[in-house]
C-alpha cells in the first residue's frame, strides 16, 4: 500500500514542477492567461492535445466498455480517429487564423464575433452551452480519478476528488492555459508509457495475443467478434456515427482552444502529425488492456464488478506497488489533462462573453477559473459517476450545438444572430431527443443526427433567405503538407 502510495506521490509532484514552471513565461495579461500568447510550440500542441483529448474517458470509459462488449468496441475509436482526422485537415488551421483576425480569446466569443452586440443571444448561448457541458465533462474526469483511488487504496472518492482540484489549483491557476499545456504534454508520455506497460504485463501473463485470443473465444465468441449487435440502422450508420462524432471535435471548445494557441496557423500539420501518431498508439493499447481485463478478471466481473475498475484492479494483481502507483498516476493524468483545460475554457466563457465585467481584468479572469473548478467539484461530488455516459452526453451536446457554428464561422459562411441561434438549438434539441426521447443512441451516436439538423438548418435557411456575403467563403483545400 505504501509504495502504491509514495510512486503516486512522487508523480503526481512531478507534474507540480512541470506546471509551476510554466511560470517563468507566464505574463499578467487576458491573452497570456487564457490562449499562452497564442505562442504554444506545434509539438506541445499535438502532445497536449491528445493527452486533453483521451482522458479519462480512455482509461476507464473505453476500457470498460471493452470489457463489455469485446473487440466491437474498438469501431468507436476507429470512427472517431477518422472524423477527428478529417477536423484537423478542414477546420484548426483555419480556426487559428481567423481567431487572431477577430481578436477572440473564448470560442463562444469566436462563434459570436460579428453577430452584433446590441442583443448577444448567440454570445449569450454558447457561453452557457459551454459551461454547462464543460462543467459535466470535467466532472467526469474527476469522477473516473476518484474511482482509480478508490479501487486501489480504498480511498473515498472525496478524497481523489480534493486532490485533483487541489492540484488543478495550483498550476491553472497561476498559470493559465500554458500551464495546462506544459503539464497536458508530460501527462500523455506518463499516459502512453503506463498503458503500455500494463499490456506489455498483462500479455506475457496470459501468454501472449493468441492465447489471449482463445481464452476470449472460450469465455463468449461475442468478445472476438467485430461486428457490433443489435444495430437498428445497420454497421454502416453506426459507423458513420462514430465518425461524426470524431469530427464533432470541432464543437468542444477545450480541443479547439488548444489549436487557437499554436505559434502559427502554418506549423498546424505539424501538430497533427504528432496528435494522431500518439492517439493510435494510445487507443489500440487501451482496446487490448480491455480484452486482458475480460480474461484475467472474468471471474470478478460476472459476480458484479464495476467494469470501469476493471483496469486499476488488473494492474493491482499484476504489477508490483510501486509500479501500481505509476499506472495510477497515468490515469490521475488522464483525468487531469482534460479537466484542466475545460475549467479553463469554461472561465473564459463565463468572464468574456457571460460576465465581461470581470474579463477585463486579470485577476477578475483567475476569479472565474476559481468559481468554475469549484463548479466542477460540486457537480462531481453530487452528479452521476459514470465516466462513460457523461463524457459521450456532454461531448454529443457540445459537438451538435456548437460544431456547425463554428465550422461555418470559420469557412467565413454568412451568419446572424436569428440563424446562429436557430443552428444551435435544432443541433442540441436532435441530440438530445435522438438519446432521451427515440433512445437509439446504441444504435447511432446522437452527434450524427444533431450536427446534421445544425447543418440542414443553415442549408435551407440560405435557399429561403439570402444573407449578405460579408466576407468571402474559403475552400476546403490548399492547406500545406
Amino acid at each position: 500500500m505504501w509504495s502504491i502510495i509514495l510512486s503516486f506521490s512522487v508523480v503526481l509532484a512531478m507534474f507540480l514542477v512541470v506546471g509551476l514552471s510554466a511560470n517563468v513565461r507566464r505574463k499578467s495579461t487576458t491573452d497570456d492567461y487564457l490562449l499562452a500568447g497564442r505562442t504554444v510550440h506545434p509539438w506541445l500542441v499535438g502532445f497536449a492535445a491528445a493527452g486533453t483529448n483521451s482522458s479519462g474517458f480512455m482509461f476507464i470509459g473505453l476500457i470498460g466498455a471493452t470489457v463489455t462488449d469485446g473487440l466491437s468496441a474498438m469501431w468507436l475509436m476507429v470512427g472517431w480517429i477518422i472524423g477527428d482526422y478529417l477536423a484537423w485537415l478542414v477546420i484548426h488551421r483555419r480556426l487559428r487564423e481567423r481567431s487572431e483576425e477577430l481578436q477572440a480569446h473564448s470560442v463562444s466569443g469566436f462563434i459570436s464575433a460579428g453577430l452584433g452586440t446590441a442583443f448577444p443571444v448567440v454570445r449569450w448561448l454558447c457561453a452557457i452551452l459551454t459551461i454547462v457541458f464543460l462543467a459535466t465533462y470535467a466532472a467526469a474526469q474527476f469522477a473516473a480519478g476518484s474511482k482509480g483511488l478508490e479501487a486501489l487504496l480504498g480511498w473515498p472518492r472525496t478524497t481523489g476528488i480534493l486532490i485533483g482540484f487541489a492540484l488543478l489549483l495550483l498550476y491553472c491557476f497561476r498559470g493559465g492555459l500554458r500551464a495546462s499545456i506544459w503539464v497536458n504534454t508530460a501527462q500523455s508520455f506518463l499516459m502512453i508509457s503506463s498503458v503500455m506497460l500494463l499490456l506489455g504485463v498483462a500479455l506475457y501473463r496470459i501468454g501472449g495475443m493468441e492465447a489471449l485470443w482463445s481464452k476470449l473465444a472460450a469465455l463468449d465468441p461475442k468478445y472476438i467478434d467485430w461486428r457490433p449487435q443489435n444495430l437498428s440502422f445497420g454497421f454502416p450508420a453506426f459507423m458513420l456515427s462514430w465518425v461524426a462524432a470524431g469530427a464533432g471535435v470541432i464543437g468542444q471548445p477545450h480541443l479547439m482552444t488548444i489549436a487557437m494557441s499554436i505559434d502559427s496557423e502554418n506549423n498546424m500539420y505539424r501538430a497533427r502529425r504528432v496528435y494522431f501518431v500518439w492517439y493510435w498508439i494510445f487507443s489500440a493499447c487501451c482496446i487490448v488492456v480491455g480484452l486482458c481485463c475480460r480474461v484475467w478478471l472474468n471471474e470478478a466481473l460476472n459476480a458484479g464488478y464495476d467494469a470501469e475498475m476493471a483496469l486499476p484492479k488488473l494492474a493491482s494483481e499484476l504489477l508490483p506497488g510501486v509500479l501500481v502507483g505509476v499506472i495510477l498516476g497515468g490515469l490521475f493524468a488522464a483525468t487531469l489533462s482534460t479537466a484542466d483545460t475545460q475549467i479553463l475554457c469554461a472561465s473564459a466563457a463565463l468572464t468574456q462573453d457571460l460576465v465581461p465585467v470581470w474579463g477585463r481584468t486579470y485577476m477578475g479572469t483567475k476569479l472565474g477559473m476559481l468559481v468554475m473548478a469549484s463548479t466542477v467539484v460540486m457537480t462531481t461530488l453530487y452528479g452521476p459517476q459514470s465516466v462513460f455516459e457523461l463524457v459521450v452526453l456532454s461531448w454529443a451536446c457540445l459537438a451538435a450545438s456548437l460544431g456547425p457554428i463554428l465550422a461555418a464561422q470559420t469557412l467565413r459562411w454568412p451568419l446572424n444572430n436569428i440563424l446562429g441561434t436557430a443552428m444551435i438549438v435544432s443541433g442540441l434539441a436532435t441530440a438530445l431527443v435522438w438519446r432521451y426521447g427515440l433512445e437509439l443512441s446504441s444504435s447511432m451516436y446522437e452527434v450524427l443526427p444533431g450536427m446534421a439538423a445544425g447543418f440542414a438548418v443553415y442549408g435551407l435557411a440560405r435557399l429561403v433567405w439570402p444573407l449578405p456575403e460579408t466576407v468571402p467563403a474559403i475552400s476546403l483545400l490548399g492547406e500545406p503538407s
